[in-house]
C-alpha cells in the first residue's frame, strides 16, 4: 500500500482540497489504514517537491488546519503515476492469472 499512497493522496487532493487528518479519514473510508506517521511525511515531501501547495485555514474548534491543493506539476505527476499504476496492475493480473491456470 505504501507504494500506492502518493497516487492515492494526489488523487484525493485532486478531488478536493484537504487537510492531513481529512485524508486519513477518506483513505479509511476506502478500507485503508493510514497513520499520521505515513500521511504527514508524505504531504511534506509532496509539498517540498512542488506537487501540492498549502494554505492555513482557521478552525472553529482547535488550531488552524493546513489545507493541501494540487499544483499543475502535481496533476502531471498524478496522471503519470496513474498510467504507471495501470501498467503494473495489468502485469500483476497477468502473472496471477497464469499462476491460477497452473493450479
Amino acid at each position: 500500500m505504501r507504494s500506492a499512497l502518493p497516487l492515492l493522496t494526489l488523487t484525493l487532493i485532486a478531488e478536493r482540497e484537504s487537510y492531513g487528518y481529512q485524508l486519513i479519514e477518506r483513505l479509511g473510508e476506502l478500507g485503508l489504514e493510514v497513520t499520521t506517521g505515513l500521511i504527514y511525511p508524505l504531504l511534506t515531501r509532496l509539498e517540498r517537491d512542488g506537487l501540492v501547495g498549502s494554505r492555513m485555514v482557521a478552525s472553529t474548534n482547535g488550531p488552524p488546519r493546513k489545507y493541501f491543493a494540487l499544483t499543475p506539476a502535481g496533476e502531471a505527476a498524478r496522471i503519470t503515476a496513474r498510467e504507471q499504476w495501470h501498467l503494473v496492475a495489468a502485469a500483476v493480473t497477468t502473472i496471477i492469472e497464469k499462476e491460477r491456470s497452473h493450479d
